[in-house]
């Protein structure tokens, strides 16, 4: 809806400028979600993240730590602050008996004006009987505040069971994890239940889900790790599947907003991952993610964990180098979320769209640089700015899912095209960023480095670089981040 706003204001602002004459730039709103960038990874030895943003103006993390013996909690007031806030260990594990052994998956909500912390624990003497718990406290700030267990919550099942989340929809609030039902097989499902109060549910819990797919079974049977996200008219749940190696990775169900999430008919599931290992860019096993906003609450933002390398000895549980990450989460045009690839590690991409095609993205196409909309293939059309290769106040983009391969012109042409090592590529792939030329508040353009005056622009649907006069000119070579 705010790309057709934005391509009404400038049809219409070019239409107010044959009627008058008047030939300034029409101005395109900036876009409802800007670009946001972080620095990956946020914390090592960080898995199964959890991110709550409060009202108090903080964003609270947790995650499991290696030695599965503690729950730990830190706080910022931006989300790559968090990288490095002092963390609190809130609750360590009972030296007997239940909770006393693989402490995972905490996550941190405010309900009702009390903090809630809902973790997986086994016991000190049968470590794999892991079910879950629910810690409460009343504190304003929950690093310092005092922490209430108030114990496990009673399953109809009593078996392996882990991976607790709550959400709220339509005044009603739910419970979803993940469990083992002999009768179901091995592995875990997932499961959804109402609650009666922050750690009790009622009714008859409901599976919504079971490994099926290929992709879901590698290693183990899994379906964990329940996420929700709701948004245009529908609720969205990413749970990852497979074991905890480099074939871990995402898959997403969802359901109307209008329909009974208890029914397990409403649940629609991808068939194949939504994200999941690339070797291009370095990273394996992305999963257990949750979701969260940007600090102006204009970005959904994906955290997950994954590592930086493919091959693990032993039981890939007991290699510690899970890593928490960030990047922004996109739409597509019918509405569903694109999580696109695990980006490189280092600074995320941004996706750049026209100026007066609001709803097309600059993307390269067997290497050719042009615009286009709906790119579902996501990361065809994220590139990172990175410091020009050239140097000298430059910048360069380098492609998300090609490492080492940046947007560079020949013959006035751009291409996306593996960096040489030569001073002439260098040199055709640096840009210097310029506010932008037909919105300079919001928009940016890119002029060459070697060829002073020309800009990036784009002409039936093709990127060059050429000089740019007219008002078409320099709306054609200005861009928004996203």
């Amino acid at each position: 809806m705010r790309r057709l706003v934005r391509r009404a204001m400038v049809a219409a602002a070019a239409a107010l400028a044959v009627l008058t004459g008047v030939t300034t730039p029409a101005q395109a709103a900036a876009p409802a979600s800007p670009a946001v960038t972080f620095t990956n990874p946020i914390a090592l030895q960080r898995a199964d993240p959890h991110i709550f943003k409060h009202t108090d103006g903080y964003y609270y993390f947790t995650a499991t730590v290696p030695a599965y013996d503690k729950i730990v909690m830190r706080r910022a007031t931006t989300l790559q602050g968090l990288a490095t806030a002092p963390e609190t260990t809130i609750w360590t594990k009972h030296a007997s008996g239940d909770m006393g052994a693989h402490i995972w998956a905490p996550e941190i909500h405010f309900i009702d004006g009390k903090w809630y912390v809902y973790f997986a624990a086994g016991a000190s003497d049968d470590i794999w009987k892991i079910r879950p718990y629910v810690l409460e406290s009343s504190s304003a700030n929950p690093l310092t505040g005092t922490w209430t267990e108030k114990g496990r919550i009673s399953l109809p099942l009593d078996t392996f069971s882990l991976d607790a989340t709550t959400f709220t929809h339509n005044g009603t609030r739910y419970l979803s994890w993940a469990q083992n039902d002999p009768a179901v097989g091995s592995g875990t499902n997932l499961y959804l239940a109402r609650m009666s109060n922050p750690w009790t549910i009622s009714g008859s819990p409901v599976m919504i889900s079971k490994p099926e797919y290929s992709w879901e079974t590698v290693g183990h049977r899994v379906n964990e790790g329940p996420a929700v996200l709701q948004k245009n008219g529908k609720v969205f749940m990413a749970y990852s599947a497979s074991a905890t190696d480099a074939n871990y990775c995402l898959g997403l169900l969802t359901a109307d907003a209008t329909a009974d999430l208890m029914n397990p008919a409403s649940w629609a599931k991808t068939s194949t991952p939504v994200f999941r290992s690339n070797d291009r860019t370095g990273q394996y096993g992305p999963g257990h993610n949750t979701f969260t906003v940007s600090e102006d609450g204009k970005s959904d933002i994906l955290v997950y964990h994954d590592r930086d390398y493919k091959d693990i000895s032993g039981d890939p549980l007991n290699d510690p180098n899970r890593r928490t990450r960030y990047q922004k989460l996109y739409w597509n045009a019918d509405g569903t979320p694109n999580f696109g690839i695990p980006v490189a590690d280092g600074a995320t991409p941004v996706r750049l769209s026209s100026y007066n095609y609001p709803d097309k993205f600059i993307r390269h196409w067997e290497y050719r640089a042009k615009l286009e909309g709906n790119v579902t293939n996501l990361a065809d059309s994220q590139f990172r700015i990175v410091t020009g290769l050239t140097g000298s106040g430059t910048v360069s983009l380098e492609s998300a899912n090609f490492p080492g391969y940046y947007l560079r012109h020949k013959n006035n042409e751009v291409w996306v095209e593996k960096d040489d090592g030569t001073a002439l590529f260098d040199a055709d792939a640096s840009f210097h960023q310029r506010a932008g030329l037909a919105d300079s508040a919001a928009g940016v353009s890119y002029e060459s480095y070697n060829f002073p005056g020309r800009y990036i622009r784009h002409y039936n649907n093709l990127l060059y670089t050429q000089p740019v006069s007219t008002t078409l000119d320099q709306q054609d070579a200005t861009f928004y981040m996203e």
